[in-house]
């Protein structure tokens, strides 16, 4: 302790190096209960950095936690957290010289989180998925704004059934991880419009990608399509 009797405030490396181990080895809510007991601002900036990973392990739980301490900010300084939101869409932008691994799917956690955010913001978020919008071209980052949208989907399901037009395209994508996660959000929203292109998948054998079948834990594109074959009354 110093002299006045309180812990010294901890570095950004040694808070980084303890979110990271609060990720790793708590269960998602038990670290997202952990991360609360701090201040949002300080814990916002390392799960920027986690939410980027490559180790699903690490992602995901990121990702979790992003949208709690999102909302959590929100809650208590909405100005603050459109500046996290408003990062996050930088990060998705060309001009921001990166590539945007995490936003996506940062921003739709966001949203299901917090009524408020999803007000200004989910507007933008879905705006990334057509073609006269803000269209994300990359096919990694359209995996991680359908995982988004669908996160989003599951708390406000009628602004997204608005863009099933623009949607449904993502089932004939060329990438496996798309076109499984494509399938996934046609179930969610019972889109009878896409029961033909959903039979046509249940037979695609292709492996969904690692981080994406860490989560899920579906491991074929079929999987995902008979899944949201189940939830749909097809004709």
């Amino acid at each position: 302790m110093n002299s006045a009797g309180k812990d010294p405030p901890i570095s950004r490396s040694a808070l980084k190096g303890a979110v990271r181990q609060i990720l790793l080895y708590k269960d998602t809510e038990a670290a997202i209960e952990e991360l609360l007991l701090l201040p949002p601002r300080h814990v916002i900036n390392p799960l920027f950095a986690f939410i980027q990973s490559g180790d699903p392990r690490l992602k995901w739980p990121a990702v979790r936690c992003f949208g709690a301490v999102a909302s959590t900010l929100a809650n208590q300084d909405m100005e603050s957290s459109r500046q996290v939101m408003r990062r996050l869409m930088w990060s998705l932008n060309d001009e921001s010289g990166g590539i945007g691994w995490g936003s996506a799917e940062a921003m739709g956690e966001s949203l299901a989180r917090n009524e408020a955010l999803a007000a200004e913001y989910l507007p933008i978020l879905l705006s990334y998925a057509r073609e006269d919008g803000n269209f994300l071209e990359h096919e990694f980052l359209q995996r991680g704004l359908l995982w988004g949208i669908g996160r989003a989907a599951e708390r406000y399901p009628e602004p997204v059934r608005a863009e099933i037009p623009h949607l449904l395209a993502y089932l004939d994508s060329p990438d496996a991880g798309v076109r499984g996660l494509a399938a996934r959000l046609m179930g969610l929203l019972q889109v009878r419009e896409a029961c033909v292109r959903l039979h046509g998948l249940a037979q695609d054998p292709l492996e969904m990608p690692p981080d994406f079948k860490e989560e899920h834990g579906k491991c074929r594109v079929k999987d995902l399509a008979l899944e949201a074959l189940a939830n749909i009354p097809c004709p």
